[in-house]
């Protein structure tokens, strides 16, 4: 079984976008038909150039006596530029501090070239939390194993309690005790780490 660990591993990959062109009107129609917050704004290369949000809609668009009308305003227009996107290779814990710094709901995520590949929403970030003590207390136990504990060099106990977990055992002499703590905090779901090994001779 995979387990979330980065962007990529809880994006939903449809993305809803807007032209720079695009009309107000469209944009609000794509919002509602998708039940979606924000839509990213797309430059003629197909990059992200900027997002357009709820707040956008009804913060910026001119009232129906204003000359110009609601007709004249464009995705170009309302946008919040430049765009706040992630990587699809970002750690779903820099996705989720990207979003607490900024206050936003959903991040665009995209490639190499800026091309949207699909969006991340807080609840898509929450869902690592949601998983069960025993399939994180196997994620931690993986991540020691493979990263930091050579085969058979330790006696490692993992247990987990609501996301709470407690390292116990032998550590090999070579492997600092914090450097594990923070290799464990690191895993997705994990909300704390305390740890009381007994180092080898």
């Amino acid at each position: 079984m995979k387990h979330p660990r980065t962007v990529d591993d809880v994006m939903t990959h449809a993305v809803v976008s807007a032209r720079l062109d695009a009309p107000v009107q469209e944009i609000v129609r794509s919002m509602r038909r998708w039940g979606v917050s924000a839509v990213p704004v797309l430059s003629t290369e197909g990059r992200v150039v900027g997002v357009v949000s709820e707040a956008d809609v009804l913060g910026k668009v001119p009232g129906e006596n204003h000359p110009d009308g609601a007709g004249a305003v464009t995705a170009g227009s309302l946008m919040s530029a430049p765009a706040v996107t992630v990587p699809r290779g970002a750690t779903i814990a820099g996705a989720a501090r990207l979003m607490g710094r900024g206050r936003l709901k959903r991040l665009p995520v995209v490639d190499e070239d800026g091309r949207p590949v699909g969006v991340v929403s807080r609840g898509d970030l929450l869902k690592v939390y949601l998983r069960s003590d025993a399939e994180l207390a196997e994620d931690v136990r993986h991540e020691l194993l493979t990263h930091l504990i050579p085969e058979g060099d330790a006696a490692l106990t993992v247990r987990v309690a609501d996301g709470s977990v407690t390292l116990a055992g032998r550590l090999p002499q070579s492997v600092p005790a914090d450097l594990a703590l923070r290799l464990t905090r690191a895993v997705p779901g994990v909300v704390e780490a305390v740890a009381d090994f007994t180092a080898t001779a």
